[in-house]
């Protein structure tokens, strides 16, 4: 893999925030589903293990019945949400190898983490692709990307800025973003970490500046999720288990608004997609009887 030189550090917030817990436990999900037979999975990310710090793995090596219990009281405390996650995954791939097949220009991945697609989908070598995380993370994934490949792919830059606290327009236009091109915008695990101004500052950099038919994938929670009046005993303990680790839920849609929220801030040709279509599209067969997480909900909009 050819060297990039395309790591941009300026304007790199002085926080003194370390990589994110939530991006390495996103990572073990990918692994965990990863490890299924080839006919069982519904997402296969082989990097993905890279990621993951080595007293994880150790303890998920050398205390199997621990680990295992660990996941078992996860998924009582949130039943569903690593199937629901998994289904996120395998989602945005299958709209990124669309988008391939319809002319995608550029991609740009906001609060990357430890996401792979870069590297592990056919095609988009030839994209012009931006990794947009906050310092410490990137740090991070930059060290590895290089441990695994040997160098840096010349076809992405990696931008480094906290989303959250600086301005993402200035920072992505510096690093070479053309506002010209055919771009999809993916959110994945970010929108409701972000305050609800952040949201619509960056919904609307999406909708003034990018090329036509560009448009955008994410993720959201109902908004009572967020501010703790959330009827499902799950909502209540998956806002206490984020907040616990310092990383909060802080936006969210109030239940059958999406469509008006998106259209307000300049998208059409919406798709709202519940757990409902995606445990239709995705489990099935021998996966029928896997759970899913009825809080998280994927939309995916075209700028207008």
């Amino acid at each position: 893999m050819q060297e990039s030189n395309n790591v941009k550090t300026i304007g790199m917030s002085k926080t003194s925030k370390g990589p994110s817990k939530t991006a390495e436990t996103i990572a073990m999900v990918r692994v965990g589903e990863s490890r299924r037979p080839e006919d069982e999975r519904v997402c296969y990310d082989p990097y993905a293990i890279c990621f993951i710090s080595r007293e994880v793995l150790e303890f998920s090596t050398n205390n199997p019945e621990k680990y295992r219990a660990f996941l078992a009281q996860s998924e009582r405390l949130v039943p569903g949400v690593r199937n629901s996650i998994i289904a996120r995954v395998r989602y945005i791939d299958d709209l990124v190898n669309s988008s391939l097949g319809e002319g995608l220009e550029q991609l740009v991945i906001l609060g990357a983490g430890y996401d792979t697609r870069a590297y592990r989908i056919e095609g988009l070598k030839n994209v012009r692709i931006f990794e947009v995380d906050q310092p410490a993370t990137q740090k991070r994934k930059v060290e590895k990307i290089k441990e695994i490949f040997g160098s840096l792919p010349r076809y992405v830059t990696y931008v480094s800025v906290d989303i959250g606290v600086e301005k993402l327009d200035q920072r992505l236009l510096e690093s070479g973003y053309d506002r010209s091109l055919k771009t999809l915008f993916i959110m994945e695990g970010l929108f409701m970490y972000l305050p609800p101004g952040t949201v619509d500052e960056t919904l609307s950099f999406i909708a003034h500046n990018s090329g036509r038919s560009s448009a955008v994938v994410f993720d959201y929670i109902p908004q009572s999720v967020v501010d703790g009046t959330c009827e499902l005993e799950a909502g209540r303990n998956w806002q206490k288990g984020v907040t616990d680790v310092g990383e909060p839920f802080l936006s969210g849609i109030k239940e059958g608004e999406i469509e008006t929220f998106l259209t307000q801030r300049g998208f059409s040709k919406i798709r709202n997609v519940t757990s409902k279509d995606y445990k239709k599209a995705y489990f099935f067969g021998k996966n029928e009887g896997r759970e899913m997480n009825s809080l998280l909900s994927f939309a995916y909009a075209v700028v207008e």
